[in-house]
Parts: structure tokens; C-alpha cells; sequence
């Protein structure tokens, strides 16, 4: 498949223009069995349901899915592969409104984010504040794997 054309703005007052707009997709990521291991290393979250691939194809999803903080923790990878902005150093996550994990994620799957401007303010240090709904696709499922109101900062 091929890859999602990367918005490029020059400056942030230009993305802030976006506001109420779509401003762009992400690339497609799979989720594999090793990502989904590593995470539950890394958590410390070893529920059958990720891990335990034979048990997991006799439970409720018919095999190992992706934790939902695992695709939550996907959102810098879309935006990374989404858009950019020349004249912005560097960006923070400053937090989250609102998540809601809407489908499961089997492994195997993929997955890609739309990215929505719900707000954009101008912060001291030259940056803005901005509140993004993003929403994360699962390949070939009619509901979204999970939606999100994440704040980012941007700074010049």
C-alpha cells in the first residue's frame, strides 16, 4: 500500500490555521506479536490476552490482541509520520482530554490515525497549545480502534 503524503507547514501559525479542518493522515503501522510482548514488558501487563497466544485464540477475540495503551502510546509514531512543521523545534505532550478504546486490535492488524485541529493557542515561548482529535483506524473494521483528544505544545 502506498505511503500517506507527510503534511509539511511552514510555521505554526500555518497549522493553527487548521483549526476545525482534518489536516492529515498517517501511514499505516502493523502490530506485531513482538511490540505487543515488549509493551507488556515494559508495563508489566502480561494478561493472557496479549501474550498467551494459544490461550488467546480460545478466548473472546479468537487471539492475542494489542493492549489499548499500546495503541494509545502509537500517537507520536502517527504524528511523526503525518505532518510537519519546518519552523517548530520541538513538541511536548502536555496530555489527554478524553480516550476511548472502541474495537479491539488483533495482532497482525494495522493501524493508521486521522488527525483533526479542535483548538490551537497561542503559549509564551513562542509555541502553541494544541488540541487534536485523532482517531485510530483498524484496517478493514467498520468502528475505530480509538479515538483521542490529546493537547500537544509546539514550540518555534
Amino acid at each position: 500500500m502506498p505511503r500517506m503524503t507527510k503534511k509539511t507547514f511552514q510555521t505554526l501559525q500555518d497549522l493553527a490555521a487548521c483549526v476545525g479542518q482534518e489536516v492529515a493522515v498517517s501511514d499505516w503501522i502493523a502490530i506485531t506479536q513482538e511490540q505487543v510482548n515488549q509493551f507488556a514488558e515494559a508495563t508489566g501487563d502480561h494478561q493472557w490476552i496479549h501474550v498467551d497466544i494459544e490461550r488467546a485464540k480460545a478466548g473472546p477475540f479468537g487471539g492475542p490482541i494489542a493492549h489499548g495503551f499500546l495503541t494509545l502510546s502509537l500517537l507520536p509514531r502517527f504524528y511523526e509520520t503525518a505532518l510537519d512543521v519546518v519552523e517548530s523545534r520541538m513538541g511536548v505532550n502536555y496530555g489527554l482530554n478524553k480516550v476511548r478504546f472502541m474495537s479491539p486490535v488483533p495482532v497482525g492488524k494495522r493501524l493508521r490515525a486521522r488527525m483533526k485541529l479542535l483548538t490551537a493557542e497561542p503559549i509564551a515561548d513562542d509555541g502553541f497549545q494544541m488540541t487534536w482529535e485523532t482517531t485510530i483506524e483498524l484496517e478493514g473494521a467498520a468502528k475505530p480502534a480509538c479515538v483521542a483528544e490529546s493537547v500537544v505544545r509546539r514550540y518555534r
